[in-house]
């Protein structure tokens, strides 16, 4: 590409694809595409948008096709790789000058060269950080910001890099720059600080952010006095401020995590540190939420940390282990630990005035919050209770008489300003269910049940529906720790009631807790048809697709412990399903517990899931399409519908048959649902052996051939027992079909294979082949015996050596005379109609209806009567004769 007549026809491409209007945008950007690959075209785009005359949506969109062909030309290997002369020339014109004045177009040149920083530095490219640390070090203000954020960039990406050799190269590169990175930080917070007292507000923030990208550089041992006070009126300001406490507190985290005997020194400090701003007076009015989640994380992180633990035999326990047990123990004292956990409970765990209108005003999203959103290491109410379990384990002695304590106060009283008093009460419970484990011994949790939590779900005040919520979520947190069975019908009578409670939140509360309550099945069927149509009345109700994931779940582990109990129930859900599956097509997640819930609503209904296939099999047709985006979320689970649903399948049928053809493609994949795509395989072969196989019988044995290439041990014998099962099913077919496999098979069993469970398998094809199928046992042979360049004799008499040495590896059948459905026990699931089929098969298989005995017999007699019993006789002359002894024994009787 001519660079002074490429210059102004790419610009003007450029310029066109910036437009609205798709006429001109759509061949602009065919025409980019095209150009992708000419020479001299990344050079182009590098004088456009180091022109800063040019529009900025113009050197926009010149940055992102250059960011763009680096991940697809940059690359040696890569067709239609960049020229070295080219590369070259573009690394050297990326670090002319750092004084692009569009923040967001800098940011996107920052990225752009740490992605060719990763590819090429320090070996292709080692004048890079030399002059990044040269521009860093200028006058220039607006130089010296876009260096330090092409640097931090660079450093990042760098640091990501995880083989060996990258690793090693980046200490060194790290070493090098390490204390400079930390002076410039120093210098910057210094800067800030000063212009913090002058109040030059504008200098400060400049200085500020140069702070951020400094720390940001490093891995700075922060230091432990962050300053509190409010900067200011300035948002922005403090904002940034914030920040930077927040990104000292993460390195401090970074570090314990990392290097935790070298943090040791710190624990007193950290700790003195992280209780006082957030478990004293101190900390009231100047600490803000994320900084109380990281002194939070940084409390809980030393506390666990099993390098601090020392080993149970003392003598055995690392000096430093001592050392930060011995910091921790004089740290955490009683009244320390009293502090710490009342505080956590009445104050941290009482719900905030924003969370109680968001319950007014959001009842889904407070309960989607509430129940699972965000990381305990981001969000305050979970890291709240995550560390209260950690301390609540770690010094239970001391902290199980403090929350006794604050129950004691609860029972027996009514609340008596519902308005102040409820959060409190709610805490509490909240507490006892978190350390419902920790308190096993000291809690008679059925008296108190019985006693006093009954009559508060009894209570009706529309405030009480906070405790009302938080008593049926500690129940469920109790039933798995100590709960007597037989209070378990008053428990779902409790259920049924709260089903229909007022508030939406209790409704999803109640629901949760009634997947933990359902262990003996007889108890629970007397409810089963009320509550199954509560709970579908509250999916229908929720919008949320959290929220509706949630209530799915539920109805899931219903169905799963009822089993073909549901039956009579599931007709509304059945009608429903399809029109919140068509709902949630933007939704990939919700549609994961769509399908869940089809595994478990196909395994109860067994052959009359048959009457979901309409719905069902497109429904399997897409999940398990790995043309269709949707396959990334869906592909696990549909391929588990797939199976149970031909496990259920009472007959095959055309539409069930032709969603095998995604199978190709899932085999092509060999990713760790190879297995499930195996039993799906041998799914289709109990069901329809013959029909499936005339029609996919060759292209299966294409991807076996394929796979055996490089798969595991594992993976082989998964591949043969599709081989195996299929003789099994129909030798005749089965033998001709994957023809093309069997002389591996040979070869192995002849060659001696090493692995036990692979010549196993070995053992079992070639003996279903002899067995059912010996006139293509003898055509096969000829054609080893062809390609062994051997007589058959003798390579039928290695094949027979190997073959009798070895056959311990297999295990054998006992002889099967009749079908007969078992008796099941309630936790027991009926067998599946695929369950039948084998049992079927198995009566007919010469395996278990053929005893070996009268077989060995009935051979050896027809060989008598062919060589007559002179010949025969001087025959088992030449047998050993401990096996002549041994085959006498066998056969007495006959």
């Amino acid at each position: 590409m001519d660079m002074d007549s490429a210059s102004s026809v790419v610009l003007q491409a450029l310029t066109q694809a910036t437009s609205q209007d798709t006429a001109v945008l759509k061949p602009a950007e065919e025409q980019l595409r095209q150009w992708e690959t000419q020479p001299g075209f990344y050079s182009v785009l590098l004088n456009i948008f180091n022109n800063h005359m040019l529009d900025v949506n113009v050197r926009w969109l010149a940055v992102l096709y250059f960011k763009n062909g680096i991940d697809r030309y940059w690359r040696r290997v890569a067709p239609h790789a960049l020229s070295e002369e080219e590369k070259t020339s573009l690394r050297a014109g990326l670090i002319t000058n750092f004084n692009e004045p569009v923040n967001q177009i800098a940011t996107q040149i920052a990225v752009l060269i740490a992605k060719v920083a990763r590819l090429d530095c320090p070996r292709q490219w080692p004048e890079l950080i030399p002059i990044l640390l040269e521009s860093v070090k200028g006058q220039d203000g607006l130089q010296q910001h876009r260096a330090l954020l092409t640097f931090y960039h660079v450093t990042k990406t760098l640091a990501s890099k995880r083989l060996a050799q990258d690793r090693r190269l980046f200490q060194d590169l790290a070493s090098g720059i390490y204390s400079f990175a930390c002076s410039l930080w120093s210098h910057h917070t210094d800067c800030f600080l000063q212009q913090i007292y002058a109040r030059d507000e504008a200098a400060a923030l400049s200085s500020l952010e140069r702070t951020l990208l400094s720390l940001k550089g490093t891995q700075h041992e922060c230091c432990m006095h962050i300053f509190s006070r409010q900067v200011g009126s300035d948002s922005t300001c403090r904002e940034k401020l914030e920040k930077t406490i927040i990104l000292y507190t993460k390195v401090l985290l970074d570090f314990l995590e990392y290097h935790p005997c070298a943090f040791i020194p710190l624990i007193q400090r950290s700790l003195e540190f992280a209780v006082t701003y957030v478990f004293t007076p101190a900390g009231e009015g100047v600490t803000f939420e994320r900084f109380i989640v990281q002194c939070m994380n940084l409390i809980k992180m030393i506390v666990k940390n099993d390098a601090y633990k020392p080993a149970k035999n003392i003598d055995d326990s690392k000096p430093e282990s001592l050392e930060a047990h011995k910091i921790k123990t004089a740290f955490f004292t009683h009244p320390t630990l009293t502090e710490i956990g009342r505080r956590l409970v009445s104050h941290y765990f009482l719900l905030t005035e924003e969370e109680l209108a968001m319950w007014e005003e959001d009842p889904e999203s407070f309960a989607v919050e509430e129940t699972g959103g965000d990381s305990w290491k981001y969000s305050l109410r979970p890291c709240t209770e995550v560390l209260f379990l950690d301390i609540f384990h770690n010094y239970s002695q001391t902290l199980t008489p403090v929350l006794l304590d604050m129950v004691q106060n609860l029972q027996g009283h009514r609340i008596v300003n519902i308005v102040t008093s409820v959060t409190f009460f709610s805490a509490v419970y909240n507490a006892v269910g978190l350390a419902a484990y920790e308190l096993f011994d000291n809690v008679d949790f059925d008296q108190w049940f019985k006693n006093q939590l009954l009559g508060e779900l009894q209570v009706s005040h529309h405030r009480y529906k906070l405790i009302r919520r938080r008593v049926i979520w500690l129940i469920g947190q109790w039933i798995s720790v100590k709960f007597k069975s037989d209070l378990r019908p008053l428990l779902y009578e409790v259920i049924l009631s709260l089903m229909q409670d007022p508030d939406l939140v209790v409704r999803i509360e109640t629901a949760t807790t009634l997947k933990l309550n359902i262990l003996l099945i007889e108890q629970f069927l007397p409810y089963l048809e009320s509550i199954f149509g509560l709970l579908f009345q509250l999916l229908q109700q929720v919008t949320e697709c959290d929220t509706k994931m949630q209530v799915l779940h539920v109805i899931s582990c219903v169905i799963e412990r009822v089993g073909i109990q549901i039956r009579p129930y599931v007709g509304c859900l059945v009608q429903y399903l399809p029109l919140l599956w068509k709902q949630s097509e933007e939704h990939n997640m919700l549609r994961c517990a769509i399908l869940t819930t089809l595994i478990q609503l196909v395994q109860g209904l067994g052959a009359e899931s048959k009457n979901l296939y309409p719905f069902l099999l497109p429904v399997i047709q897409l999940s398990t399409d790995v043309s269709q985006p949707p396959h990334v979320y869906l592909l696990e689970d549909g391929l588990e519908l797939w199976l149970v649903t031909l496990e259920n399948s009472p007959a095959i049928t055309p539409e069930l048959l032709r969603i095998f053809q995604n199978m190709s493609a899932l085999l092509e994949l060999s990713s760790e649902n190879l297995r499930t795509c195996f039993h799906i395989v041998n799914g289709y072969i109990y069901l329809s052996a013959t029909e499936f196989l005339q029609n996919y019988a060759e292209s299966l044995c294409r991807s076996f051939c394929d796979l055996l290439k490089d798969i595991t041990n594992e993976g082989r014998v998964q591949v043969l027992k599709v081989v195996e099962i299929a003789l099994k099913v129909s030798p005749m077919l089965g033998a001709h079909m994957f023809q093309p496999l069997l002389p591996a098979v040979f070869r192995g069993i002849v060659d001696g294979e090493r692995y036990p469970v692979v010549m196993s398998t070995y053992l079992g094809i070639m003996g279903r082949v002899l067995l059912q199928n010996f006139s293509f046992f003898s055509s096969l042979l000829s054609q080893m015996a062809s390609e062994c360049n051997q007589e058959m004799d003798q390579l039928l008499e290695s094949f027979l050596n190997s073959f009798l040495f070895e056959y311990y590896c297999v295990c054998s059948c006992m002889l099967m005379s009749h079908f007969e459905e078992p008796k099941l026990s309630d936790d027991e699931e009926p067998p599946t109609e695929q369950d039948k089929r084998k049992k079927l098969l198995a009566l007919e298989d010469p395996v278990h209806s053929v005893s070996l005995q009268q077989f060995v017999y009935e051979k050896l007699k027809a060989q008598q009567a062919l060589m007559g019993d002179q010949g025969f006789g001087a025959l088992m002359e030449t047998v050993d004769t401990e096996l002549v002894r041994q085959l006498q024994e066998f056969l007495q009787g006959l």
